[in-house]
């Protein structure tokens, strides 16, 4: 079986080569490759996962060794597959929900010129994502973790004629550029640390290294993970990249590329074990982030933006629970996958939804399409409960599950924790439930709508919002992709309860993460009541609002907070003045320093030895009589000196 883990890449591979390659002559049938490769890849995950089910805990792992890539002295780098219950996890989450996306991009995609080229980068990024979690040491992993991030670039900036696509994806590069920096100086630091960059000698001798040199080998695995997964402080990449088509977002910010930060903090636990600071700076970025975009979320009219607030909230849950350790490592996964039917179900739904309105994003523009699009609004009413926690939903048992582990961290720490944690969930059921109630109830504002103003510039107009309004005609969209939401839906829904039911998830990852229970002060079933108090108030508020009131066609100034929401908290003011005018002040400064003192030094010198030069110059000027008086000086200088010493 061990020999099957390389066809996992290889079927996306190839057909990112044979639809990028292979011409015009593939458009009418390359997004079926595309897709086809990709189920492909999907089944022989399942044949894999079969065959490790069949064996022992403890024997559940596979290594399948390619070549040597980098083999001299001292320094040895091999292409090595590790296929554990770890990357298997994500193997069928990258593979399966990734199948669906493809099927659903068939119909979506339908009229783009370029549809051939889109499965081409869909499959590359499949493979790239692939390559990621089954490398078997963290240079191999950097292979995947950069090739993602070409992939996402390819596919952010898709719609390149846009400028707002353009920007979106060179900012998503560059972003990630500052996190990945941080992954290959944590790389760089293992090698000289322990000789190796493997994941297994790395992280059995994490005991002989000093804390000082693990925790800076943590930090920079979590600046790594701040950048690929949208965290603080490096999340103003993320609701840019909605600029993509909305299958892109479904498929790098919902259910793979985000969650890849994840991957390589709970992969790298030993290390972030062995040293609490690293540790405890995962805890404050996780509950930074996850109330970062909650808030941010709360604030969006263009409904693909407030899903990426979500996201990024989602994500601050799971790095939360990361940050908790071994109480906290697997809910961490489980809510990454509950998360990856959930989120990627609503992000299709959303596109359903542009489908039918003529490809409009903003909310205040939607209302009552529940009876137009009826499939849309059950898979995407299901994918809103299961995020918000609604009892035996797949949400309801993984994001229980953080909480409760954060009230295990125990002490004071434990409470702020909890706190924050339920804090999340109540806004999130908020924003949530707005989304649902300007999309598919109300009054169908869509109706001769007039084009919102732009007078206000704290109202953050919808990004793919172009032109003069022309009345849409909604209606529900092709089988090829309600099926995909269908089949979403139904892991929203059931997802969480198969995983909980025997504490089977639990006993899958233990092996590989391992567990502890800690020491919780409050019962599970107080944290029960308390996170579903907090979805009734959030729920309730948002019904308020915007169920009893008629939704404005252009959003009231609100209060500061509001307006500081839809500039995302300002994250991307604080860029500007901190690292933009930053960077400026100090390019300033170098080039100063470079004119006055570099230059002054080198240009002063010269300077000096030319008029030097020229001075000397004028004792050589031809004249015969210039000479004879120089020589007659001389022999006067010369006689007078030895009268003076014989007389002295």
């Amino acid at each position: 079986m061990e020999n099957l883990i390389a066809l996992l890449v290889a079927a996306p591979l190839l057909g990112a080569a044979v639809l990028l390659c292979g011409g015009r002559r593939l458009d009418a049938v390359g997004h079926w490759i595309g897709t086809a490769l990709a189920a492909c890849s999907f089944v022989i995950g399942l044949v894999l996962f079969a065959d490790l089910l069949g064996k022992e805990a403890e024997n559940r792992t596979l290594m399948q060794h390619l070549f040597s890539w980098i083999p001299v002295a001292g320094f040895q780098a091999d292409v090595t597959f590790r296929l554990d219950q770890l990357s298997m996890t994500f193997v069928l989450l990258i593979t399966g929900v990734g199948s669906l996306i493809h099927l659903y991009s068939v119909g979506y995609m339908e009229h783009d010129e370029r549809r051939r080229r889109f499965f081409g980068y869909l499959n590359l990024f499949l493979a790239a994502m692939l390559v990621l979690v089954l490398a078997d040491n963290y240079l191999l992993l950097y292979v995947g973790w950069e090739g993602v991030g070409l992939a996402s670039y390819l596919l952010i900036g898709f719609w390149q004629h846009k400028p707002s696509a353009a920007t979106a994806a060179k900012k998503a590069f560059l972003v990630n550029r500052v996190g990945d920096m941080g992954l290959s100086i944590a790389i760089m630091l293992m090698f000289t640390t322990f000789g190796t960059f493997a994941f297994q000698p790395v992280l059995s001798h994490v005991g002989d290294t000093s804390e000082g040199k693990l925790t800076a080998i943590g930090l920079m695995l979590l600046l790594a993970a701040c950048g690929k997964s949208a965290q603080v402080p490096l999340q103003s990449w993320l609701g840019d990249a909605m600029e993509g088509p909305t299958p892109v977002s479904a498929l790098i910010h919902a259910a793979t590329m985000v969650t890849a930060g994840v991957y390589l903090i709970v992969r790298s636990g030993a290390i972030f074990n062995a040293a609490p600071d690293a540790q405890t700076a995962v805890v404050v970025v996780g509950a930074v982030t996850l109330l970062f975009g909650a808030v941010v979320g709360c604030a969006k009219d263009d409904i693909k933006k407030a899903l990426a607030g979500s996201t990024m909230s989602q994500i601050g849950y799971m790095v939360l629970a990361a940050g908790l350790g071994p109480i906290g490592y697997v809910f961490a996964i489980m809510h990454l996958v509950t998360h990856g039917f959930f989120k990627a179900g609503l992000f299709l739904g959303a596109g359903s939804v542009m489908h039918g309105m003529n490809d409009e994003v903003d909310m205040r523009r939607y209302g009552g399409l529940r009876k137009y699009m009826p499939v849309t609004f059950v898979t995407f009413g299901l994918g809103y409960l299961a995020i918000i926690g609604f009892p035996f939903l797949s949400g309801f048992y993984s994001k229980d599950a953080i909480i409760e582990a954060a009230f295990a961290k125990g002490g004071t720490e434990g409470w702020i924790l909890g706190g924050v944690a339920l804090l999340g969930a109540a806004i999130t059921a908020f924003y949530m439930t707005r989304v649902m109630l300007m999309t598919f109830f109300g009054e169908e504002r869509w109706r001769h709508a007039p084009t919102p103003s732009p007078a206000e510039p704290s109202v953050e107009p919808a990004a793919e919002t172009r032109g003069e309004y022309t009345e849409p005609h909604p209606h529900e969209s092709p089988n090829v992709m309600t099926i995909p939401m269908i089949v979403l839906a139904v892991g929203s829904v059931a997802g969480g309860f198969f995983f909980h039911l025997g504490d089977r998830f639990l006993n899958w990852l233990e092996p590989v993460t391992g567990h502890s229970e800690g020491d919780s002060p409050v019962s599970a079933l107080t944290v029960t009541g308390a996170t579903l108090v907090c979805l009734v108030v959030g729920a309730g508020l948002a019904y308020a609002m915007y169920g009893r009131r008629p939704v404005p066609a252009v959003a009231p100034r609100g209060s500061l907070l509001t307006r500081a929401a839809r500039r995302d908290l300002l994250q991307d003011d604080f860029n500007h003045v901190v690292l933009v005018r930053g960077g400026e002040h100090l390019t300033r400064s170098l080039v100063y320093v470079d004119h006055t003192l570099v230059d002054g030094v080198v240009n002063g010198t010269a300077a000096s030895v030319g008029g030097l030069s020229g001075r000397l110059r004028r004792l050589q000027n031809g004249f015969a009589r210039s000479y004879a008086v120089s020589m007659f000086g001389g022999a006067a200088v010369l006689v007078a000196a030895t009268l003076l010493m014989r007389a002295v």
